[in-house]
C-alpha cells in the first residue's frame, strides 16, 4: 500500500487538496447562507447582488427589467415589461461554480502569488460571465418561453461550466512541468 501511495503521490495529493478545499469552501459557504437567513438582503447578499446586476445589464440594453422578492420560493423574480421571466435563486449566483473552480486550481497549485492571482482573476471572470449568462437567459426566456427546459437545463449551464473548463485547461497549460519526472512541481 505504501508503495502505491508513493508511486501515485501526485494523484493522491491532487485528490486530497481538491476534496479538502472543496469541502472547506463548501462548509464556509453553507455557514454564510445560514447567517444570511432573515438578513437585510433577500435571499442572501450575493444572490441579491447578482440579481440587481443582471437587471442593470438588461436595463442598459433597453429592456424594462425589474426585481421583486419571490413569495413562494427564496429568490428574486426578474420581470421584463411586467411579465415574469426568471427567478434568481441562490444556485444562480455562481458561488458553487467558483468554489469548484478554486478547488481545482488549489489542487494544481503552483507558486503562491501566481495561484492567488489566477484564482482571483478566474473568480471575477466566472462572476461576470454568470451575470451576462443570466441576462441573456432572461431575454431568451422572455422571447422564447417554450424553450425554457433546454435553455435553462442545457444551454446556459453548458456556458458557465464550459467556461470553467476552459479556465482549468488554461491553468494546466500554464503549469511548470518537470521534464525528468513528468510531475507538476
Amino acid at each position: 500500500m505504501k508503495e502505491l501511495l508513493l508511486k501515485y503521490k501526485s494523484v493522491v495529493r491532487f485528490v486530497g487538496l481538491f476534496i479538502g478545499t472543496y469541502l472547506l469552501l463548501g462548509i464556509l459557504y453553507s455557514v454564510y447562507l445560514n447567517l444570511s437567513k432573515n438578513g437585510s438582503f433577500y435571499p442572501d447578499y450575493i444572490t441579491h447582488l447578482v440579481a440587481m446586476q443582471s437587471v442593470a445589464v438588461l436595463n442598459t440594453f433597453g429592456y424594462a427589467a425589474c426585481l421583486n422578492p419571490a413569495q413562494t420560493v427564496e429568490g428574486m423574480l426578474l420581470t421584463i415589461d411586467g411579465r415574469y421571466t426568471v427567478n434568481i435563486v441562490e444556485g444562480c449566483n455562481s458561488v458553487s461554480v467558483i468554489i469548484l473552480f478554486v478547488a481545482f486550481i488549489i489542487a494544481f497549485a503552483e507558486k503562491f502569488k501566481k495561484t492567488i492571482l489566477y484564482i482571483f482573476a478566474g473568480a471575477v471572470l466566472i462572476y461576470i460571465i454568470n451575470i451576462i449568462r443570466i441576462a441573456i437567459l432572461t431575454v431568451a426566456l422572455y422571447k422564447f418561453p417554450e424553450y425554457e427546459n433546454v435553455l435553462h437545463a442545457v444551454v446556459f449551464p453548458g456556458i458557465i461550466y464550459g467556461f470553467v473548463f476552459m479556465l482549468w485547461m488554461i491553468w494546466v497549460r500554464m503549469l511548470n512541468v518537470n521534464p525528468k519526472s513528468n510531475l507538476v512541481k
